[in-house]
């Protein structure tokens, strides 16, 4: 008898608010006959066929494969914490549930990370589709499971798959989710038994998503053609390391024992500077010699002068191509961060190490990660897991959690992992220190429902780079006007952009995961740590024996002396090419440092200076690292013992540190209209917190971001404003004085989440940096509309910015400012990421959530991210939360985003998401007892 079946909404990872052409034809069709269709058929969409796909979480279930009985047990929420006998079983039994609860979502993945969108969704997936088989991860996956992966991780892999296909055993797709019925009406899918490979790929997508600078790189290269070098110097600015400490501060890293030779191989921190210029002559000033409107007229060059003004327009076409893949677990590498810190026992309540984490990623319905409680009945060589934690539905394991000795958290650590490289194409191949090297090829079939296949050549140099160019027209205009040096081939027709990424050769990450779910003691976790090579992250270590640690991990490249990444690199020398990577034993870690605690909040790793090695030159700028270490400090300081609900309180503090700064400032602003000296007096005695119900947090941000909005935003190029954002400027290549008659008009072209000036850490920097000099260039207040522009006058700026933000919020909330909330303007929607996006109003309210208002803010604790350049809505949040207590693990704490069932209509599909928003956290047994009287439903798995 076949297992029952349950549905799943799905998580097609994608953005809201994509490209408008692509995202409004996606499913449109699909969900107008599904609703036409669910009308004629009366009865189609019944309460009895929603019903239908819901998990069994009662009684007993027969499943081929297993060797024994397993308990499912689930708690109030749907949390499910599962007991079997052997290793096998436990991950078989893991795939049956986690299939039961979201196999919806897990099949859209699968779909993304292997490039087959257009099978589910047809011909409006075809251009994501081909340029996710140019980066050919799922064979990348293969790879890895056939030559890399251990035979144990094989073995659990295999399991997980054969649980998953139980489940699917004899199910058509309406019984498995409502989105399986709505694809029904226009196109014959059906679900495809999952593969081992299919969850490895997964780990290829999450590293897509936590890549490092390729964005940073890109928008560097599109700022020249309006900025000249010490403009874009003002805007990227060095990392504050004597403000905000590194995460490494006592610890070491082994003796190096690499010999640096002198072609070039080796130390890639010297000539490396913040801003990308390799000799670091460029100091952070002012931007001195620019035209009043923030504009040069010419253009910079990078220290390979490659990124002169003529790249522009071809790395916006990059830009397009990423920004319209469906995101994994983030937003394409923007606004991605994390908490995770540890505190150790001499500072706790309890003698013993607290940990908390909360990775920061896009908003999704249902929320990216998937709770769960992996427990062998008897440890032993048979079965060796009692492990419990967060996970992804669709891999085996846990991701992030802790065993019954150690936990362990994440953060990104933001390592450069990705170069760009221009390729001067030779005929059939490409050139190569002189000589012409053919390129490894392939065909690709795109199916697609409803259409006719497609089909594509994936082109890539011989040590695997694939070309993007082949992907997209504006990337052909790379090699039709990029700026190079004066040794470069001659670019005849053009020169291609290809991708270097560590994820693009096999690892061994999967493997990582199920040593770090046993690992014992520090020592374990170093070696599982060792293995995990893709994406780099930063790992918090605590342990039940009092001690504390932090490792970076990773595939880490070194570059070629004098190049550190921050700009595209030239192809057709072998000089430019990386000199592989850097040992594990050469990766910085700390044990048990003095102080007592470690902080990772996206933060600089190391001190350069202290440090052989360029990590990155796109840190975090370590606003919210530094406020939990000043937090931390504060308390242990003064003489106090920080407790599991303190660690919770720290993870909600929503102090603006830009406030601190901005504040006394505004406040010195002489303001003749009363309605905008009413809203400045908001801001008198205010204690810089952003809580949902602050009026003061409300025209704060307001003002922020009309600051950014009138010294920065009016003078970027076009590829980097917001869409609609629209500007009167000087031709690209005039010199000197420009009547307004011949002046152009340019829009901006990037949605509201990826526009900048985004209002991040960095943009925090910018600005503080800036405060000194009142007559800068950057605040030069543009000529809007009627309304006259300002001289190179900081307070003129800042009145404009507080007169416009006043009547901005009172078109938004009211004249009324008692009326005016934070809360009112920063508001999180939770859609589904397939259906919920783009279908006709009825389906997204049967498959949307919110809004919720919130607190926090950008570059908080409480990272409830928003994009300045684009508006107030929550873009990004603490996906989940969690404190372990390591002197009673079954005293920790939890919460998830949304809940443990991907089924709209399900009770656990967003039934921690208002407890999420309170800042209020679930318990979270882990002992046998602890589980047991937590356990609502029972559901037992029978061989």
């Amino acid at each position: 008898m076949p297992p029952n079946t349950t549905a799943s909404t799905g998580d097609k990872p994608a953005k809201s608010g994509r490209k408008k052409g692509r995202k409004a034809r996606l499913f449109v069709l699909v969900l107008v006959l599904a609703i036409i269709g669910g009308i004629a058929y009366g009865g189609y969409w019944s309460i009895s066929t929603v019903r239908a796909s819901f998990p069994q979480t009662k009684g007993s279930i027969t499943l081929d494969g297993l060797s024994g009985p397993v308990d499912v047990k689930r708690d109030g929420y749907g949390i499910p914490q599962i007991y079997a006998s052997t290793d096998e079983d436990l991950f078989m039994a893991q795939g049956f549930v986690q299939a039961q609860d979201r196999f919806y979502e897990m099949d859209v993945r699968r779909h993304m990370t292997s490039g087959r969108l257009s099978e589910m969704f047809g011909k409006s997936q075809v251009d994501n589709d081909e340029f996710l088989r140019t980066l050919g991860w799922d064979r990348i996956a293969e790879r890895e499971y056939e030559e890399e992966l251990s035979g144990p991780t094989k073995k659990y892999l295999d399991a997980y798959a054969k649980g998953v296909n139980a489940y699917l055993q004899g199910k058509d797709g309406e019984e498995i989710s409502l989105e399986y019925a709505a694809l029904g009406f226009t196109n014959d899918y059906k679900p495809a038994e999952w593969t081992p490979v299919d969850s490895v790929a997964w780990l290829k997508a999450m590293a897509w998503d936590l890549r490092g600078n390729m964005q940073d790189e890109i928008d560097r290269a599109l700022l020249t053609s309006r900025l000249g070098p010490q403009q874009i110097a003002d805007l990227y600015p060095q990392y504050p390391y004597d403000r905000n400490k590194p995460i490494v501060r006592e610890g070491q890293y082994d003796e190096l024992t690499k010999t640096f030779e002198q072609d070039g191989s080796g130390d890639s921190s010297e000539g490396s500077s913040q801003d990308g210029s390799s000799d670091g002559s460029s100091d952070s000033g002012s931007s001195d010699g620019s035209s009043s409107d923030g504009t040069t007229g010419g253009s910079g060059t990078s220290s390979d002068d490659t990124s002169g003004s003529s790249i522009e327009s071809q790395l916006a076409g990059l830009y397009d191509v990423l920004d319209d893949l469906p995101t994994a677990v983030g937003v394409n590498g923007n606004g991605i961060g994390s908490n995770s810190w540890v505190v150790g026992g001499k500072h706790t309540i309890t003698n013993k190490p607290l940990m908390a984490n909360d990775p920061h990623l896009s908003a999704s319905l249902p929320s990216v990660w998937y709770q769960m409680g992996l427990h062998c009945r008897t440890v032993s060589a048979k079965c060796g897991y009692d492990v419990s934690g967060y996970t992804f539905a669709g891999m085996p394991g846990v991701v992030i959690g802790h065993n019954a000795d150690i936990s362990w958290g994440m953060t990104n650590s933001g390592v450069d992992v990705t170069d760009l490289y221009l390729e001067k194409l030779s005929g059939d191949g490409y050139l190569y220190d002189g000589k012409v090297k053919p390129f490894r090829q392939r065909e690709e079939t795109i199916k697609v429902a409803g259409g006719a296949a497609k089909e594509i050549v994936v082109r890539q140099t011989e040590d695997g780079m694939p070309l993007l160019s082949d992907r997209d027209d504006e990337l052909v205009k790379v090699g039709e006007k990029a700026t190079v040096d004066d040794d470069a081939p001659d670019r005849g027709n053009g020169y291609a952009v290809a991708l270097k990424w560590t994820a693009l050769e096999p690892g061994t990450s999967m493997d990582a995961v199920f040593a770090m779910n046993k690992a014992a003691d520090w020592d374990d976790f170093r070696k599982a740590a060792s293995k995990f090579d893709v994406p780099s992250q930063n790992l918090v270590y605590a342990d039940t024996k009092n001690h504390i640690g932090y490792q970076l991990p990773g595939k880490i490249p070194v570059r070629a002396k004098g190049l550190d990444g921050s700009v595209p690199t030239l192809g057709w020398e072998s000089k430019n090419k990386w000199k592989g990577s850097i040992d594990f034993e050469e990766l910085p870690y700390e044990y048990d440092p003095a102080r007592g605690y470690i902080v990772t909040a996206n933060q600089a790793v190391v001190d350069p200076e202290k440090y052989p090695y360029t990590l990155t030159t796109d840190w975090g700028y370590g606003t919210r690292s530094q406020r939990i270490t000043d937090l931390i400090e504060g308390k242990t300081e003064a003489g106090g013992k920080i407790s599991t609900d303190d660690m919770r309180q720290m993870q909600l503090d929503n102090d603006s540190q830009i406030a601190r700064l901005l504040v006394p400032a505004l406040l010195k602003i002489n303001l003749d209209d009363p309605d905008v000296r009413e809203a400045q007096e908001l801001l008198r005695g205010w204690n810089y917190t952003q809580d949902a119900d602050s009026a003061a947090a409300a025209y704060f941000n307001a003002v922020w971001r009309n600051i950014l909005k009138l010294a920065f935003a009016h003078k970027l190029p076009k590829e980097v404003r917001v869409e609609g954002q629209c500007v009167w400027v000087d031709p690209v290549d005039t010199t000197g004085p420009v009547d307004d008659k011949d002046k152009v008009r340019e829009c901006g072209q990037r949605d509201g989440d990826q526009a900048q000036p985004d209002g991040g850490d960095r943009w925090f920097e910018v600005v503080s940096k800036l405060m000194e000099k009142t007559d800068s260039d950057w605040w030069t207040t543009p000529e809007v509309g009627t309304r006259p522009g300002a001289e190179k006058d900081r307070d003129k700026l800042f009145e404009r910015a507080m007169i416009d933000a006043r009547w901005e919020l009172t078109a938004k909330l009211g004249k009324d400012i008692d009326t005016w909330s934070w809360g009112r303007l920063h508001r999180l929607f939770l859609k589904n990421q397939t259906l919920g996006t783009s279908g006709p109003g009825i389906v997204q309210d049967i498959l949307n959530r919110g809004p919720w208002k919130l607190g926090g803010g950008e570059a908080a604790v409480d990272a409830t991210g928003w994009n300045a350049a684009g508006g107030y809505d929550v873009v990004w949040v603490p996906s989940m939360r969690m404190v372990v207590n390591l002197d009673d693990l079954d005293k920790s704490k939890w919460i998830n985003l949304t809940g443990a069932s991907g089924h709209a209509f399900s009770a656990h599909y967003t039934d921690q998401t208002d407890k999420w928003v309170k800042g209020e956290l679930l318990d979270w047994p882990f002992k046998k007892k602890a589980v047991d009287d937590s356990t609502s439903d029972t559901l037992v798995l029978k061989p």
